[in-house]
Formats: structure tokens, C-alpha cells, sequence
């Protein structure tokens, strides 16, 4: 990069930070000069010399994905009787003494866990979910390579402890409490030891398959230590044993199993040389806290980022933020069985946090006084042409309508047409192809009122003339015979439509956009 760039300056980051984003710096420096001098300072587009806050580029996780460098996650959201309290808007309520010997209630809400209570039961469930559900490494068997992300110091020995005591118990005499190791600050040589997990040599190589170079710890419980900047691309599995609540955070934290692998043995018997190769083709996101359901649909993503408290200086100096007390008392409250779990993959566009480029569009549309004055005037063919020509690929964003399709969760391909109607409000969200397809059958109904009796076989033939080229194909060229075995419509189907099978096509072809239709 050094050697193609020709510049003074390059800056890389994968976790910008817009501390300048939607303020107004008047009213910020006339309040609180300080708060707005350690803005600039602390912001990375005013570090990099990036004034207007867009990069000269940018390579998003979903670019990676649909590109095939990078995984998405297969999410595992489970929740127990406590955590699904927790996360409520009620709250976990439990009776506890106070000093005076008398019952008060108190309620506690999921960024209260393992700070101001505790209970083994919850973080025993936790193990053992995680440890049936885990995916496994496909040469040999054993539980993949796992990072699992605890809430404080105290809480990951608990949880190592609990992890080993479960190890042992599936798998007798594979392990000596070293399947699961704490990697935090105050373990002497974390930092080698987060090392030697990814290059596989923890505590020595595994005893599931001889000669296999796979490390013997499957597991690394840490807090903040392996979230950023840790490589380690065999892993198979991550925990998230806590809430989280910075989008940085969050996007970093399941950023470590992005990365993809080939697992690879090679057996040696009787002179015979035969190597094994498995590609590693998903990982596994354990969330016990619902924290994608969090930034997918509670997240303020427009709200301003708040600046890092100082920390204080000087002798006598306190901690920032003295740890909370643990209530011994709230150990154990009551058994906590596993109360929900399920599975899902997250598609290839991505979970919302990967699919801001979208909406900096919309804000840039907005922005711009041709396009919306062309738009308000009906005149839309001349807004269109001032969007391609004023924002798509310039070097601030490289905006283009393929980015902007695959930035959007929709099932077909939509027009630039729609893209600026969502821009502008005349649209809330983008319909899906089968609302698509239901609005334009149900133009035909009104046009042609067929009877009921045809309405059956029409629906079924209508849809599948839209949006299979295939079958369009069979049925402008009358070869119907190819149909004889057609998943969407049959033979019989189109001898059944009698009249229709002329009329549906010269319909769609004069007044459905097929574009629209198209993946």
C-alpha cells in the first residue's frame, strides 16, 4: 500500500469513530470549548484529514461476504427464565433483606449482570448450551476453536471454571481443566497465551486426532483483551456472555470469526500419504443477551456519540469506575433452565450495523436541492439523471445502484426509481417480490374479471410468467410440451387456463415491469 499510494498521509482503520457527526459545532464550542476541542481530537475522519466525514474508501463486512472473503454468522439467540427477565422492560425482580432486617424489592435489568448480582445457575446454563450447540472442527471432532466474552475479571474465572468442570464430564481423560483458559489482564502471559491459541499450540495440540495441529485449549474466556485486532482464523464459535452496547464494540467482537480457513490433515499409514481438507464454511454467534435483536431494532443509530469520560489524573487519583459490589446473596436465586433458543443464519446483506451505507445515501439525496426540486416537480426521469450524475461513483462513497441494491434487505431488484420515493418519504420500505407480484395480479383482476372457477390456475400461472425467463420462454415460443415437468406450472396448468394462456402474456408484456422482478 505504501509503495501504490502516492501521499503524505494513510489512514486505515476498521472502526472509525464520528465523534463530529450530527452536532452543531457553534452551539457545542459556545457551550463547552473543551468538550468540543476533544471532539476534534478524538475524531478519527478530523485525525485523518477527512473533514466531511467519508472516506476515500471504504470495504464493508457485506462486500467481503457476497465477494467470498468473508463469513457471516450463524446466530444462536438462547435465553433463560432470568436473562429473558432481564431483558424485559419489567425487569428481574427478586426480594432481598436491607440493613434493617426487612424484605424490599429490587429490580434488575440486563446491564445489571455479574455487576450487581450474580448466579451460577445462569452462567451453568450458558456453558452447556453453548457446549451442545457448539459447531464442531470437522477433521476432528472436537469442540471448535471458541472465544467467549464475559462481563468483568471475576466473572470469566467463574465461567472457565464452569466450562472445564462440563469438559470433563463430556469428554473423560481428553483434558486436565486446560479446555477452557482465562486470557485477561490480570492472567500472567495473556497476552502469549492469546497467541499461542491462534497458532494453535495452547497447552499443547489436541488429543482427539494424532498428528492433527490443533490446539489442546478449545477455549479462551476473555472481557475486552481478544475483541480487537486478534487474528485467529480457525475459530468456529464466539460467546457473548454479556450485553454490549457500542455498535464499535459489537461489530468487532463478531468480526473475530469473519475470517475464512481450510482445516487440513494429512494422515500417514502404511507409507500412504493421504491429506484431508475441510473448508470452514460458517461460524456460530452465541447470543445470550439479545444483543442482535438490540442493534437491529432498538439502536439509535442517529443519536450523537457520546465522548469517553476523562480519567483522572494525578496523585490519590480513584479508579474511573470502582467496580460495583457483587450480592453473594443473589447467587443461585432460583434453577434457571434454558427458556428459548434458535437459530439463524444472517444473510448475505448483512445484519442492520453492516447496512448504514444505505441510509448515507438517502441523506445525500436529500441533500441535494436538484434532486429533490426535480423530484417534487414529477419531473422523476430528470431526478434520476441528476443522482447518476452528481453522486454515483465519486470517490467520497463510490455510490452506485448495485451497492445500493445489495445494501438493502429485498428479495429482487429494485429501481432507482423506488430507491429515491423511500428517499423522499413517498414510500416507507420497499415491497418484497411476492407484495409486488400480489399488487399486479390484482390489476389484471380488475381489468380482466376472470371467474373464479380460473382464478386458481391464473394466480399460479401469472406469477411464474413474471418471474421465470424460463418459462416465459416455453410459453412465447408455444413449446408447451417442455412444461411436462416444470415445478411452477404444468402441462395441465396451462390447458386448464383455456383462454387465459393468451391473455396473460400480452397483459405482462404491455404493462408489468419485468425488471423489477429480476434477483
Amino acid at each position: 500500500m505504501f509503495e501504490y499510494f502516492i501521499g503524505y498521509k494513510l489512514g486505515l482503520t476498521a472502526t472509525p469513530k464520528d465523534y463530529l457527526k450530527r452536532i452543531d459545532p457553534a452551539r457545542i464550542s459556545e457551550r463547552d470549548p473543551r468538550d468540543w476541542e476533544r471532539r476534534q481530537l478524538l475524531d478519527t475522519y478530523k485525525t485523518f484529514g477527512c473533514e466531511s466525514g467519508e472516506p476515500t474508501f471504504r470495504y464493508s463486512l457485506i462486500e467481503g461476504v457476497r465477494e467470498g472473503y468473508l463469513l457471516n454468522p450463524v446466530v444462536v439467540d438462547a435465553r433463560t427464565e432470568i436473562t429473558t427477565e432481564l431483558l424485559a422492560e419489567k425487569g428481574y425482580s427478586v426480594m432481598q433483606e436491607n440493613e434493617d432486617g426487612e424484605l424490599v424489592e429490587q429490580t434488575f435489568f440486563g446491564k445489571d449482570f455479574e455487576k450487581k448480582f450474580f448466579s451460577d445457575e445462569t452462567n451453568r446454563v450458558f456453558c452447556e448450551t453453548f457446549l451442545k450447540s457448539a459447531l464442531r472442527d470437522p477433521l476432528s471432532g472436537e469442540i471448535g476453536k471458541a472465544i467467549v466474552f464475559c462481563v468483568r475479571q471475576d466473572h470469566a474465572t467463574r465461567i472457565t471454571k464452569a466450562l472445564n468442570e462440563l469438559a470433563d464430564a463430556m469428554f473423560p481423560g481428553k483434558y486436565n481443566s486446560d479446555f477452557a483458559v482465562q486470557v485477561t489482564s490480570n492472567v500472567d502471559d495473556a497476552q502469549q497465551m492469546a497467541v499461542s491459541f491462534a497458532n494453535n499450540n495452547l497447552n499443547g495440540h489436541t488429543r482427539f486426532l494424532e498428528g492433527y495441529i490443533g490446539s489442546k485449549t478449545r477455549v479462551c474466556v476473555t472481557v475486552g483483551m481478544m475483541t480487537t485486532g486478534y487474528d485467529c482464523e480457525d475459530l468456529l464459535n464466539i460467546v457473548l456472555l454479556r450485553p454490549i452496547f457500542s455498535p464499535t464494540d459489537f461489530i468487532q467482537t463478531k468480526g473475530r470469526g469473519t475470517r475464512k480457513f481450510t482445516f487440513r490433515y494429512v494422515e500417514k499409514e502404511g507409507g500412504q500419504v493421504q491429506e484431508h481438507a475441510k473448508p470452514k464454511e460458517k461460524f456460530k454467534l452465541f447470543d445470550f443477551f439479545a444483543v442482535c435483536e438490540y442493534f437491529e431494532e432498538k439502536f439509535n443509530y442517529d443519536e450523537v456519540i457520546e465522548l469517553p469520560p476523562l480519567r483522572p489524573t494525578g496523585p490519590g487519583s480513584q479508579p474511573l469506575l470502582p467496580p460495583p459490589p457483587v450480592l453473594a446473596d443473589f447467587t443461585n436465586v432460583n434453577p434457571d433452565p434454558l427458556k428459548s433458543q434458535f437459530e439463524y443464519a444472517v444473510p448475505v446483506y448483512g445484519m442492520k450495523i453492516d447496512r448504514k451505507f444505505f441510509e448515507k445515501f438517502e441523506d445525500k439525496v436529500k441533500a441535494t436541492p436538484e434532486v429533490r426540486d426535480r423530484y417534487e416537480r414529477g419531473d422523476i426521469k430528470g431526478a434520476e439523471e441528476i443522482v447518476v450524475a452528481a453522486l454515483f461513483n465519486k470517490p467520497e462513497d463510490f455510490f452506485n445502484l448495485d451497492k445500493l441494491r445489495k445494501a438493502v434487505q429485498v428479495d429482487r431488484r429494485i429501481t432507482l426509481r423506488e430507491i429515491l420515493a423511500k428517499a423522499f418519504g413517498e414510500i416507507d420500505r420497499f415491497k418484497t417480490k411476492d407484495e409486488l407480484l400480489e399488487e399486479e395480479l390484482a390489476k389484471f383482476v380488475s381489468i380482466h374479471k376472470p371467474d373464479a372457477a380460473h382464478m386458481p390456475v391464473i394466480r399460479q400461472f401469472f406469477k411464474a410468467y413474471v418471474t421465470d425467463g424460463g418459462v416465459r420462454t416455453i410459453v412465447d415460443s408455444r413449446e408447451f410440451g417442455r412444461l411436462a415437468d416444470n415445478p411452477k406450472v404444468s402441462l395441465a396448468d396451462v390447458r386448464a387456463l383455456d383462454q387465459w394462456r393468451e391473455v396473460i402474456p400480452e397483459y405482462v408484456k404491455d404493462y408489468v415491469p419485468l425488471n423489477a422482478f429480476a434477483a
